[in-house]
């Protein structure tokens, strides 16, 4: 299947750079997403030939496809070349939540009530199957795509399986995987069906370059494949760990509506002289936002003194609400939220200032306000969050940070490093971010800010790329 013709890049990935929606009048608008990715394809320069391959996610996606004939519209993708497949619903369902999301990600993350769960059964087995129908489709679109030894990335737990898929199609390509999650030790990888951890293993190595966000991820991987399968073969493993992109946050904190949500969010807080703890985070299971209230009732609990001097800013924006375990978290957050507000509120103080509606400019004003950075997932891939605060903190912010998160390992040294299932020490982590003097709070903010944008999304992108074509 090689080709003569076609794209010299190309990123795979599930989600593309563009969504659509239809109006009222059977018109489809298209959406524009962001992210490192959108970033870093847009780095690579206008002569050289690019193609984004993603999946329709949504009906009105759908819709687009078939209109289009699944080459989108430049018009609706700032100029980049997008091939959206339009796979069947309820494969994609069955691979993107059944597998992807509730298999594959509760495994990286070490989320399993294991008494109870995973149970590998005939439904299991059902949706695995549409998982690898899902990564065939992607394989076979890239070959169809791709010109002659080009260089193909393909992002994510999504698509463990493309690489080796696509490396059957196209033995002439260099082909890149990325994986933006965790990895499981091996132990815990292990709680797969035997031949489901060597599949995920072997699809991956398929690839030339298999790279990961930490070394410490890296790491765990490798161990996997010498556990299960001998080793990682030919393959290479690299690490590139993704910083915040500080010229576009500095630009889009000053907008007026920014502006607009941050004169909003001082009302709210009250009082000139309120120190604020933020966190923004999905109500992702890993992001462990009901211990860190806990942590922040703890604090108004065991120091007393900060109760009406402290507001915390919580912004937990609903995700992945058609699994119930999801909604439920969700519940939950906002239910422990209230009863902080309720135990310790007064008439001129509320406790938390909780929001979970997402709200991007809302989520830039809060960083500019934040004198404390509350980041405490009990497993994350990087988690960017902790490298945007520091970049727009208006008065230099503390981070409160989980040895959990990949940004641990370039963050570490200048954060206030917790265990995140430990709420009693992160109150006193939090005691103490508050208590830093002004001069060493700004000093370990800057420092955080510089590690932070160390490989801003399209030097990590080019990185990947250039290490893929060396």
């Amino acid at each position: 299947m090689s080709s003569t013709q076609g794209a010299q890049v190309l990123v795979a990935s599930n989600r593309g750079p563009v969504s659509y929606v239809t109006g009222a009048d059977g018109s489809l608008t298209a959406r524009r997403g962001g992210g490192g990715l959108v970033s870093g394809l847009s780095a690579i320069g206008p002569d050289t030939d690019a193609v984004w391959v993603c999946a329709a996610l949504s009906e009105d996606d759908r819709e687009a496809v078939r209109r289009s004939g699944g080459r989108l519209d430049p018009a609706d993708t700032g100029g980049q070349s997008v091939r959206m497949l339009d796979i069947a619903p309820q494969v994609h369902t069955e691979a993107y939540n059944g597998i992807a999301n509730s298999v594959l990600w509760f495994v990286h993350h070490m989320l399993y009530q294991t008494p109870l769960e995973p149970v590998f059964d005939e439904d299991f087995r059902t949706q695995w199957a549409s998982y690898e129908a899902y990564n065939q489709s992607f394989a076979e679109a890239l070959a169809a795509e791709a010109a002659e030894g080009a260089a193909v990335l393909i992002q994510d737990y999504h698509l463990t399986l493309a690489p080796g898929m696509l490396r059957a199609l196209r033995p002439d390509l260099r082909i890149g995987h990325f994986s933006h999650t965790p990895w499981a030790p091996v132990d815990y990888f292990r709680i797969l069906p035997d031949d489901i951890a060597e599949k995920v293993l072997r699809g991956i190595l398929g690839a030339d370059r298999a790279a990961f966000l930490t070394r410490r991820w890296a790491d765990a991987f490798e161990e996997c494949a010498e556990r299960v399968l001998g080793g990682t073969g030919n393959t290479r493993i690299g690490v590139h760990g993704l910083g915040a992109d500080a010229e576009f946050l500095r630009e889009r904190a000053h907008r007026a509506d920014v502006d607009e949500r941050l004169a909003a969010l001082r009302e709210q807080i009250g009082g000139t002289d309120r120190r604020t703890i933020v966190r923004v985070d999905r109500t992702e299971l890993s992001k462990n936002i009901v211990r860190g209230l806990l942590a922040y009732r703890h604090l108004l609990t065991a120091r007393p003194e900060w109760r009406e001097r402290v507001v915390h800013l919580a912004f937990a924006y609903p995700s992945r609400q058609d699994l119930a375990v999801y909604r439920d978290y969700t519940d939950e957050v906002a239910r422990v939220a209230a009863d902080i507000n309720a135990e310790f509120g007064t008439p001129t103080w509320t406790p938390v200032v909780l929001h979970v509606k997402d709200d991007f400019s809302r989520s830039l004003a809060a960083y500019r306000l934040a004198d404390v950075a509350l980041v405490n997932p009990v497993r994350d891939g990087m988690n960017l969050v902790a490298k945007e605060v520091p970049v727009l903190a208006e008065q230099g912010c503390a981070l409160v940070l989980s040895r959990e998160a990949g940004a641990y390992e370039e963050l570490g040294e200048d954060a206030l490093v917790v265990n995140p299932y430990d709420v009693i020490a992160t109150a006193e982590a939090l005691h103490e971010a508050l208590s830093l003097p002004e001069a060493d709070r700004v000093a370990r903010a800057e420092r955080l800010a510089a590690a932070a944008t160390a490989l801003p999304p399209k030097e990590w992108f080019l990185a990947q790329l250039g290490e893929l074509r060396g």
